[in-house]
């Protein structure tokens, strides 16, 4: 397959890594019967007019005043204009788009003017420039000097019991002290009807959680979930990252919640539960180039569909037109996409697949066919072998259906779980899908893609045409968690969607980039979810 070794193009020196923190005040309230669920969105340009997803947080329910928990990271270019736009949208159910959400509004500035400010506040605008009511947002940033993390393992016993028909449904909130009060550095999930919860392990930034000193006090925050927004406090703590550490060696470290203002009031009062960490080790937050550098491969296979609904190569209103000047809509896409792809690929050869089509000699339908027609070598080599290959095969084979993408998917995924099975983060697996965006199988691709979030596996779709792909974006799961059929939730999102349409007009890096934006962090996910660290490193902690 093909591995990572080769540099890429040569780009500016990043300067250092900037973690930028958003909250926002006087939101527009756009539920009749509750308030606003906001979720915030970064978008970036650095050239043109394209502007390319970040990243996004996560979604608080009823709260027109968020502090949102994730921060976006991202490089900074001292001598690049990088260009940002921080948008607001109200998130009204768990999957649904951002197509069906209501506008909140907007922020667009520079990384340079945050880090110059380190704290920017300005009013939120609606896309015609209007104030978005009296919304306004803060963005604060800060030098990511050191990639150490603490990895957490938290539960609770004992805990004040809140709602009045039910238990608690508590949360954790952990703060950073700094000189303006105490500053949100992450948030866990909602354990439902729990007095004795037992939270997700997770992983905060010692930068974030103590500016790096293992000395400096945090404060933990018990708090019950309401879904009014209203949320009800039931007790806190503080203490420093080596207290934990020392009371955590021998089984767990244990400390009293306490709710002040019960105390003051309730005679004889202990406690309001118990906070117990498992786990608090700090350990090096492995980069995308970690892995890369590291002697991590990544390989890609390219699928492409030919089905019926592309329309007959013969004309020109084909997607696949066989043209005599060699373009049509797949091609450029594959040229696109390929030509940035090889460039982090040692020896260019990459495995390309079609699936869709009636293929000599049996005229069969095929969902996962070589484009070179050598099964026992399906490998191209370089983005003008998959090119050169493609348009010979393009000519053999009749378009058909349906359109399967489960098949192709599984396929790779076999790969993805015999790297898995060596447990190392040598292998990572990258398939990329150019479709016209109907699909037949949703409910068996739904359920390979969950399967898939469980291997060093991403998937990335590109969409040429003008046909609707509701379907694609709903694949992609940036708007909630994708399920398989019988409800199976994916553990992590590992696909990307992104329509050609778009950037049709656009210079070829700004395709690439979208393409390709969050391939490094689904890398970097799973190894760390896995606990796997490069194949070579210095072992530094």
């Amino acid at each position: 397959m093909a591995a990572a070794g080769t540099p890429g193009p040569r780009v500016p020196e990043c300067v250092t890594k900037v973690a930028l923190s958003v909250s926002c005040d006087n939101l527009l309230d756009m539920d009749a019967f509750s308030k606003s669920d906001p979720l915030c969105l970064l978008y970036m340009n650095t050239s043109g007019p394209q502007w390319v997803e970040i990243g996004r947080t996560e979604k608080i329910m009823n709260c027109l005043n968020p502090r949102f928990s994730k921060t976006f990271v991202i490089d900074y270019y001292f001598e690049m204009v990088q260009k940002l736009k921080f948008e607001v949208y109200d998130i009204d159910s768990e999957n649904s788009s951002l197509a069906n959400a209501d506008f909140l509004g907007e922020l667009e500035c520079t990384l340079g003017q945050i880090v110059s400010s380190r704290k920017l506040t300005k009013p939120l605008l609606m896309k015609d420039k209007r104030p978005a009511g009296r919304g306004t947002m803060t963005i604060c940033a800060e030098e990511r000097t050191d990639n150490r993390v603490v990895e957490f393992e938290v539960s609770a016993r004992n805990l004040d019991k809140k709602d009045f028909f039910g238990k608690s449904d508590p949360f954790l909130e952990f703060y950073r002290e700094t000189e303006t009060g105490w500053q949100l550095a992450h948030r866990t999930e909602v354990v439902k009807y729990n007095l004795n919860p037992v939270w997700k392990p997770f992983r905060v930034p010692l930068q974030s959680l103590c500016h790096c000193d293992v000395e400096k006090s945090i404060k933990i925050d018990c708090i019950d979930y309401n879904n009014s927004g209203s949320h009800d406090f039931i007790g806190s703590f503080q203490a420093t990252i080596s207290q934990i550490q020392q009371a955590s060696q021998t089984y767990a470290a244990e400390f009293e919640c306490i709710n002040s203002k019960k105390k003051q009031k309730k005679k004889g009062y202990k406690n309001s539960g118990i906070i117990v960490i498992k786990k608090c080790k700090i350990v090096k937050d492995y980069t995308f180039l970690d892995y890369i550098m590291g002697g991590c491969q990544i390989n890609f296979t390219i699928a492409i569909d030919f089905t019926g609904s592309n329309g007959d190569p013969r004309t020109p209103q084909s997607l696949h037109y066989i043209n005599p000047q060699g373009y049509n809509e797949y091609l450029a896409a594959i040229w696109a996409v390929g030509s940035v792809i090889q460039d982090y690929d040692s020896d260019k050869m990459f495995p390309a697949f079609g699936f869709g089509a009636m293929i000599p000699p049996t005229w069969q339908v095929s969902h996962e066919f070589p484009i070179n027609f050598d099964p026992s070598n399906p490998f191209c080599a370089g983005v003008e072998g998959v090119a050169a290959a493609y348009q010979q095969c393009l000519p053999q084979v009749k378009l058909y259906g349906p359109t399967n993408f489960s098949p192709i998917i599984n396929h790779v995924a076999q790969f993805g779980r015999q790297a898995l099975e060596q447990q190392t983060a040598s292998q990572y697996f990258v398939l990329l899908i150019i479709t016209d965006g109907v699909i037949t199988d949703m409910d068996q691709t739904r359920s390979a893609i969950v399967n898939a979030s469980r291997l060093p596996m991403s998937i990335i779709i590109v969409g040429v045409g003008g046909a609707d792909f509701t379907a694609m974006e709903f694949l992609d799961g940036d708007d909630g968690i994708l399920r398989s059929a019988t409800g199976q939730p994916a553990m992590r999102d590992i696909v990307q969607f992104v329509p050609f349409r778009q950037f049709q007009n656009s210079p070829r890096e700004m395709l690439a980039q979208s393409v390709l934006a969050e391939v490094p962090g689904q890398v970097v996910g799973f190894f760390n979810t896995m606990h796997l660290k490069p194949p070579h490193t210095d072992g530094a902690p």
